[in-house]
């Protein structure tokens, strides 16, 4: 069986954990390609409320393997944090595998990540979880790798080498040195604990797909925040487009069926960076409370606004999305009417392509079209056909403007509330 990828066609914080874990009812493995501990996936099973960092969504079906890719940037004690919490919460962390290759996450990075940002002239808005420093040492081909995990003798080395690098930086710029005992202390406890998960995972990933197992491959963060295509340079450090599976997991193109958007029935944006359809008004409020807008790792408040039909098409062209997964429709349940991006005006001309700059994009005016709203309760609809009339002409309308099928609505934030469109 060929691989299906699971990509956000935003700014992230669609919503991507819950459709996971939904998609993997009938998933033999789930791959996690590219980020780290700066995106959170929130899936609500039952009472209980899970918020994953950098383990698979796959986790909470039994017996789907879950797999940390090579793509992925890893922060060795919060990767055993998460894990040993999934335990005293009784899930089954053994069918967790971490790639070889993967690049880990220290303490000089985090502490590199917020000096960086502090000092920076203009704000990205970074998590400072290190991510953007160990993309960077990987780039610059000074990164440690999760194969180091199994050497402790030789991981030991290489950390105080470059934390001792990082160090002599920080005393230039007159920071606070790291104390490099303390923090090599904390490396040792969770590299003991996590080198029995390493394994060379493309031949893990490559294996399930030769024995034609279904394997899914799950994005972190938005389409809009790739490294490459997203509004740079306010985006995040690694490739979050569809493409990004292949390389960040070791997966060949040709084995690539289903490229699956997550797309909010609104946007909305964490950090700074432009955002044509932001709202700064009781609209944008209402939408931020009643949709519980704050960061699942980070717990900052969201910048919402209405539907940007040119930048979501823009991501979910290039991904190559042909279905959609809907999700948070129930937040604009009391709406009376909803407005859509579907062009923008910049310098008095209209175009429907997303400028390649940052400073073209802050100008853009957005050219709205305005439906009906259904001012009922959708949280109890289990089909499409059971949803308001108006709120199925939106779905359609979102479809239509950015290319793909409607394939999954979600109605609110439990695992039972999420339908497939038949």
């Amino acid at each position: 069986m060929p691989a299906d990828i699971l990509i956000g066609t935003q700014w992230g914080d669609e919503g991507k954990g819950k459709l996971i874990d939904v998609l993997t009812r009938n998933v033999d493995m789930v791959v996690r390609f590219q980020g780290g501990n700066n995106a959170g996936h929130t899936v609500e099973i039952g009472d209980q409320k899970y918020v994953l960092h950098l383990v698979p969504s796959g986790i909470f079906r039994p017996g789907v393997k879950c797999i940390i890719g090579n793509g992925v940037v890893v922060d060795v004690p919060g990767l055993m944090a998460e894990m040993k919490d999934l335990t005293r919460r009784g899930l089954d962390v053994s069918n967790i595998e971490l790639s070889d290759r993967a690049q880990l996450i220290f303490e000089y990075h985090k502490r590199a990540d917020a000096i960086g940002e502090d000092g920076a002239t203009v704000k990205i808005g970074t998590t400072r979880r290190g991510i953007g420093p160990a993309y960077s040492d990987k780039a610059d081909r000074c990164g440690i790798r999760g194969i180091e995990l199994t050497r402790p003798e030789h991981l030991e080395k290489l950390f105080r080498a470059q934390a001792a690098k990082y160090n002599r930086r920080f005393k230039a710029i007159g920071q606070p040195e790291m104390d490099i005992e303390q923090e090599w202390a904390r490396i040792r406890e969770a590299a003991a604990y996590l080198a029995p998960f390493v394994r060379n995972t493309v031949y893990s990933v490559n294996a399930m797909l030769s024995a034609g197992k279904n394997v899914l491959c799950e994005g972190a963060q938005g389409g809009l925040l790739d490294i490459d295509h997203g509004t740079y340079p306010f985006v995040t450090s690694s490739s979050t487009v569809s493409g990004g599976a292949c390389s960040g997991a070791g997966i060949p193109p040709r084995e690539v069926r289903d490229v699956w958007g997550v797309l909010k029935a609104y946007t909305t944006r964490v950090g700074e960076g432009p955002f044509p359809t932001e709202q700064l008004n009781a609209t944008g409020e209402a939408l931020r409370n009643v949709g519980g807008e704050f960061g699942a790792t980070t717990g900052r408040p969201r910048r919402c606004g209405w539907f940007d039909a040119v930048a979501s098409g823009y991501s979910c062209m290039i991904s190559g999305v042909n279905k959609l997964a809907v999700t948070k429709l129930d937040v604009l349940d009391d709406l009376p009417e909803l407005k859509v991006c579907v062009a923008y005006e910049l310098d008095g001309k209209k175009t429907t392509q997303l400028p390649a700059s940052a400073l073209d994009l802050e100008r853009v005016k957005p050219v709205y079209e305005t439906l009906p709203g259904w001012q009922c309760s959708t949280a109890d609809a289990r089909s499409f056909e059971a949803l308001p009339v108006n709120a199925q002409k939106y779905l359609r309308r979102l479809a239509e403007l950015v290319h793909a099928e409607v394939a999954i609505v979600s109605v609110g934030p439990r695992r039972d509330q999420t339908f497939e469109v038949r």
